[in-house]
């Protein structure tokens, strides 16, 4: 059994509590010069198990920097000690993960000391985060993209289109004639077809986030020496990419895939599905969930609808 020093508890107990403080906004950058300082003043000295515990930190930084955070200052912050945690750790693979977070850091902290030239715009920015980015502008939606095109098109060839006046070569007044017809279809869709068609039409609504009550109610189970020599010494929670260890706290979703709740939990605030296979949990949107079930019963008459007719059987009525 490894004899832990009185100094190397108090050391655990200080990785644990930045461990969980790096997940606040607030605490974030205190707790990573904290980190900062342990690593310099303490990670040489430190035994095996010990320095798995920085790691397992500094992997924790990379996750939520790369899950929550878009301030390019909390990436140089994050950059700095990936760059110093690259330089004390010895093991290939580690090393390789730590490339790969300078990396990223890097680019973030690149296009914020280098952004893009403004346009004339006066409201180019986006606010996200309470942060204004200089992002270039999102594009078009798709029902637009294709109005403009379907506009253009008529407009071009619009002395073929069937109902528009042919007689002369007043090419501008069959163009806008065109455009008005296309414009007039446009506007009145809603009275064209009848109510609640175009909600169909419009395809899938937006997926909510998964239900609080369900993701609250999420059994969770503990990493035994059993249950790791059963799933492989490189076992890793697939969101941080962290390898699992004994005692570690998983998060079990119905598919029966595993996750340390504190990745877990920002994902399940954005989406309603495992990370892996995608089986989807209950939402709290009642209009979601009405939607989910009509495709339920819609995709149940297209089955049917194929096996009456496979092999040549008719279904009459």
């Amino acid at each position: 059994m490894e004899f832990k020093s009185k100094d190397e508890k108090r050391l655990e107990q200080r990785l644990e509590e930045l461990h969980k403080d790096v997940s606040k906004k607030q605490k974030f950058e205190d707790a990573v010069a904290s980190l900062n300082s342990l690593l310099r003043d303490h990670y040489d000295s430190a035994s095996p198990s010990l320095r798995k515990l920085y790691y397992g930190v500094v992997c924790r930084v990379a996750t939520v920097l790369k899950t929550r955070y878009t301030s390019p200052g909390f990436w140089a912050a994050g950059l700095a000690l990936f760059r110093l945690a690259q330089s004390l750790v010895s093991d290939p693979a580690e090393k390789a993960h730590l490339l790969s977070c300078i990396s990223e850091a890097q680019q973030v902290v690149h296009q914020e000391n280098d952004p893009p030239q403004p346009s004339s715009s006066p409201n180019q920015g986006y606010l996200f985060e309470g942060h204004l980015t200089v992002d270039r502008e999102p594009p078009q939606p798709q029902w637009l993209v294709q109005s403009n095109l379907m506009t253009a098109a008529l407009a071009a060839g619009s002395s073929s289109v069937p109902g528009l006046p042919e007689s002369g070569n007043d090419d501008s007044n069959n163009s806008e004639s065109a455009v008005n017809l296309l414009q007039s279809l446009i506007d009145n869709l809603d009275s064209v077809f009848p109510p609640g068609i175009m909600d169909d039409v419009r395809g899938a609504p937006r997926v909510p986030p998964a239900s609080k009550r369900v993701v609250a109610n999420l059994p969770v189970i503990t990493i035994t020496e059993e249950v790791l020599k059963k799933l492989g010494e490189e076992a890793e929670c697939a969101i941080c990419k962290e390898n699992l260890v004994v005692n570690d706290k998983m998060q079990e979703l119905p598919c029966k895939h595993t996750f340390h709740p504190p990745c877990l939990k920002p994902w399940l605030d954005e989406h309603n599905s495992c990370p892996i296979c995608r089986h989807e949990l209950q939402t709290d949107d009642h209009a979601y969930e009405s939607w989910k079930e009509r495709e339920r019963e819609a995709e149940e008459d297209r089955k049917g609808a194929a096996n009456a007719v496979r092999g040549g059987e008719y279904m009459y009525v």
